[in-house]
């Protein structure tokens, strides 16, 4: 099964590209998910609007990958949220929650999609989470979960 894929998805390629899957794969698990999107001649146009889009939100290169990198690791990130006694969050922070913190203290745009937590976050204090940059950067913040 011949498909686009709209979404970064690991091992198998991002947003923009043409794969070609097992049809269960394709029809269970990416289509449903919206990560892809069935091919056609006339989806080629519509390949050419997702790279133009990711293109622009893309780091522009390996070195400028570095500098953003560097802002982020000398960074102390606070997240405020709510949580009860004993310091148990309602619910858990997310990826979305942790990038704006990020836009908002470093001033570069972080995308919530390049943001991977090892185990969800449900209690206040430090914790570290990997932000890929670059296919070849990929920077570790320190995050500093407290009380809002």
């Amino acid at each position: 099964m011949k498909l686009i894929l709209t979404q970064e998805v690991t091992g198998l390629g991002g947003p923009g590209d043409v794969v070609e899957v097992k049809d269960g794969y394709g029809r269970n698990y990416l289509v449903p998910r919206g990560v892809a999107i069935r091919w056609t001649r006339g989806g080629e146009k519509t390949v050419a609007s997702i790279k133009a889009a990711r293109t622009s939100r893309a780091v522009r290169d390996i070195e400028h990958a570095a500098e953003i990198k560097a802002k982020l690791e000398a960074a102390s990130v606070n997240v405020a949220v709510k949580a009860g006694e004993g310091g148990r969050l309602f619910g858990a922070v997310t990826p979305a929650d942790i990038a704006s913190a990020l836009t908002e203290t470093t001033g570069e745009a972080v995308d919530k999609r390049t943001i991977a937590v090892k185990n969800p976050i449900r209690s206040l204090g430090a914790h570290e989470v990997s932000v890929r940059l670059h296919d070849e950067v990929s920077a570790t913040v320190a995050l500093n979960v407290v009380k809002a």
